[in-house]
């Protein structure tokens, strides 16, 4: 079986790739770099041909309103043509859970629509919704820093390993189309602000994280259920705490103080 991994040069897709390659699995990594643009359409009749899955986890290069809903439309768009054509069997999808509930925010509105089209399309389908990666949350301080401090949403989130991830991307795309929605999480649940302080912490970063209930994340305001999965989800095997450690452990002690250390 020919699996085509759009995005597959990216955090979780060169994962990916690597694990159904494992499993002895013909794999395909696309992306600009290996000639296959999904918003040009170059490269994808050639890198589809053949192919009897296709696993999209490619994300957009802006997070800006305009510019998010046209990657995510005219990608989404030219690729499930494509796939018609190829008469793929199945198309998988990541996407983000809290999804349909942070609509304010353009780039949420944008997956959104990514989804709409997916469910649209006569081909197969299972979209994969995941909470936030470990690997992010730096990123998220990152965002919403300013000068000596960051300000954050106290509300709950249920983050995960973007390994634990890639292996339930892995099952579905070798199994069966669900033609519906698969949530995946993190085995623990945190306040986002105490999160982000031990992730500030761990890399003595000594920035002030300011617990501020209107905070916004990706330009949306939070609650307890925006970012947690609904009854049901897929939990994930490796805790925070325990990556976290691992994590620290690799990042070499510096021999003079320094203000900050970039997250991973």
């Amino acid at each position: 079986m020919k699996i085509v991994v759009i995005g597959g040069s990216g955090l979780i897709g060169s994962k990916l790739v690597n694990s159904l390659r494992q499993r002895g699995y013909e794999v395909m990594a696309a992306s600009p770099d290996s000639g296959v643009n999904t918003i040009t359409g170059d490269g994808l009749a050639g890198a589809l041909a053949g192919a009897q899955v296709v696993v999209d986890v490619a994300n957009s290069p802006s997070f800006e309103d305009k510019a998010v809903m046209e990657f995510f439309q005219t990608s989404s768009r030219n690729l499930l043509a494509a796939e018609e054509t190829a008469r793929v069997r199945h198309h998988v999808a990541l996407s983000v859970v809290g999804t349909d509930r942070l609509l304010e925010s353009g780039y949420f509105r944008a997956k959104m629509a990514q989804e709409d089209l997916i469910k649209a399309s006569p081909t197969a389908y299972t979209i994969l919704r995941s909470t936030q990666f470990f690997e992010f949350i730096g990123r998220i301080a990152q965002s919403s820093a300013d000068g000596k401090s960051a300000r954050v949403s106290n509300a709950l989130i249920q983050p995960i390993v973007s390994d634990d991830v890639v292996a339930v991307l892995a099952d579905l795309a070798v199994g069966p189309p669900g033609n519906g929605t698969v949530e995946v999480a993190g085995p623990d649940r945190f306040r986002l602000d105490d999160l982000v302080r031990k992730v500030l912490k761990a890399n003595a970063d000594a920035r002030e994280v300011i617990t501020d209930a209107h905070a916004r994340y990706f330009g949306a305001e939070l609650n307890d259920q925006t970012l947690v999965p609904d009854a049901g989800a897929r939990i994930g095997a490796k805790h925070f705490e325990d990556w976290l450690k691992d994590t620290r452990t690799a990042i070499p002690t510096p021999k003079a103080p320094t203000p900050s250390l970039a997250a991973h």
